[in-house]
C-alpha cells in the first residue's frame, strides 16, 4: 500500500515554528518530486513547497518565501517543511503529495509517476 504520513503539526503562537515530515511507505521518494500543500477553511487547496528530487531543488508559493524552508532525507524516505515566523494566515491543514511541479512563487499537483496523498495535519497560528 502506497502512503504518505504526515506529522508534527499543532497549535503554535504567531512567530512560532513547527516542523512537519512526510515520511513514505510502500514506495521510496528518492526519484519523485514532493510537494506541500495546505487548505484553510473556507478556502482552496494551494501548493505551499515542491521539492524536486536529485538536485532538491526547492520551489515556494511567494507568501511562504524566506520563512517556510523544504528538505528531504532519502535515507529516510521523508521530507521535511521547516515552517518560521508563522501567521495566523498559515492556519491550515497541510498535507504532503507526490507529485509536484511549480516555479518560483508557484507550486502545483503535478504527476508523472504516480499520485499519493497524505491524509494532512493541522497547523493552528494562534495567540
Amino acid at each position: 500500500q502506497l502512503q504518505l504520513v504526515e506529522s508534527g503539526g499543532g497549535l503554535v503562537q504567531p512567530g512560532g515554528s513547527l516542523r512537519l515530515s512526510c515520511a513514505a511507505s510502500g514506495f521510496t521518494l528518492d526519484d519523485l518530486a514532493i510537494g506541500w500543500f495546505r487548505q484553510a477553511p473556507g478556502k482552496e487547496r494551494e501548493g505551499v513547497s515542491c521539492i524536486r528530487s536529485g538536485s532538491g531543488q526547492t520551489f515556494y508559493q511567494d507568501s511562504v518565501k524566506g520563512r517556510f524552508t523544504g528538505s528531504r532525507d532519502n535515507a529516510k524516505n521523508t521530507v521535511y517543511l521547516e515552517m518560521k515566523s508563522l501567521r495566523p494566515e498559515d492556519t491550515a491543514v497541510y498535507y504532503c503529495a507526490a507529485e509536484c511541479g511549480g516555479s518560483p512563487g508557484w507550486v502545483i499537483p503535478f504527476v508523472r509517476h504516480l499520485e499519493v496523498w497524505g491524509q494532512g495535519t493541522l497547523v493552528t497560528v494562534s495567540s
